[in-house]
């Protein structure tokens, strides 16, 4: 999320896959002669295959007055889509017509004290395998933290006061195998770990690394392979959290610099090429694993303050919340194709 405007009643792509050249064989030589020596240099990696994102249409405009600003994804195994709805304090469900239905409200605050912003919003979204909802829900009170959403439709706050009022819980992730939730919290900066049996809370890493600098610190969140992998909105940086094998947060790394305004993000495909929301500057950017990155998606594309990337198979989602350009909020959907280099 980034800085919202007030107003009334509501506040990739290309990516690259490193292939490394194998390196050559030495052919047999005869016993009697010497073995040729051995290159003084690796050979040079093999160009990059190609990923592009074709054919981005939005599929749906929102309501911005209505507080339709839409902040997180999470998809349905039919390729639908829910949203959280900041300023609306709703999850709304989109189906593959680009119909919208909403799915619950969170309860109004009286007094919203949340950091930075003052209204209350919903924020992160997460899926469970058998349809339950996790919602953040940043209000600077006691009904601040993750909400959740039964498949019946029952809403209620799903963890206890460990979570301290002022938390801002952005960017939610699960692990389901693990029984855990892991929550971005925007202000300070930390990542919590939260038990998916009681909903308690524990901090689970924290440090400069995922601190705020002026507006928010830790903000989007993914699990991938042994790793909580967390996006930095102040630093523009995107980073890897080693779980240790007794659930301990592993050292901070630095993975990818540059990225201003980066939102949520996530993985196309199996590896570690990701997909960015550089939300203050309405682009999408490739983040290949060596760090490097590429932008791929614009304005002129449809892009208006992306908050989250959703992906699919071939399948792109794209919010745009519209927090800045208080125009069009929108749901964009590309189609992600691999390009064999020529031989």
């Amino acid at each position: 999320m980034v800085r919202l405007t007030r107003v009334a009643g509501a506040g990739a792509v290309a990516v690259a896959l490193a292939v490394l050249a194998s390196a050559p064989t030495a052919g047999a030589t005869a016993l009697a002669e010497p073995p040729p020596p051995l290159p003084s240099t690796l050979p040079a990696p093999a160009p990059a295959a190609p990923l592009s994102l074709v054919d981005p249409h939005i599929v749906r405009h929102f309501d911005l007055a209505g507080g339709q600003t839409p902040e997180n994804i999470a998809l349905e195994p039919d390729g639908s889509a829910d949203l959280t709805f900041s300023f609306a304090r709703q999850v709304a469900h989109v189906d593959k017509r680009g119909h919208v239905r909403t799915i619950a409200t969170l309860p109004a605050v009286a007094d919203p004290q949340t950091p930075e912003i003052g209204a209350a919003v919903t924020t992160g979204l997460a899926r469970a395998h058998d349809g339950t909802l996790y919602v953040g829900y940043a209000t600077g009170t006691d009904a601040a933290g993750v909400w959740r959403i039964t498949p019946n439709g029952e809403v209620s706050r799903f963890t206890d006061e460990d979570l301290p009022a002022r938390s801002f819980i952005n960017g939610l992730a699960l692990d389901e195998r693990h029984g855990v939730l892991y929550a971005a919290d925007s202000d300070p900066g930390k990542v919590w770990r939260i038990s998916l049996d009681d909903g308690s809370a524990t901090a689970w890493a924290t440090g400069p690394d995922l601190e705020r600098v002026g507006f928010f610190g830790a903000n989007g969140i993914k699990v991938r392979e042994g790793s909580v992998w967390v996006s930095n909105f102040d630093r523009g940086t995107l980073l890897r959290i080693p779980i240790e094998a007794d659930g301990s947060a592993g050292p901070v790394e630095t993975r990818a610099t540059g990225l201003d305004g980066i939102d949520d993000f996530a993985f196309a495909g199996k590896g570690e090429t990701v997909l960015a929301a550089l939300n203050t500057t309405s682009e999408v950017a490739v983040v290949r694993r060596d760090g490097s990155h590429t932008v791929l998606l614009t304005a002129a594309d449809g892009l208006s303050n992306p908050t989250s990337v959703a992906v699919n198979r071939q399948k792109v989602y794209v919010p745009s919340a519209a927090y800045n350009t208080q125009n069009d909020p929108n749901l964009l959907l590309a189609r992600l194709e691999k390009h064999r280099p020529k031989p």
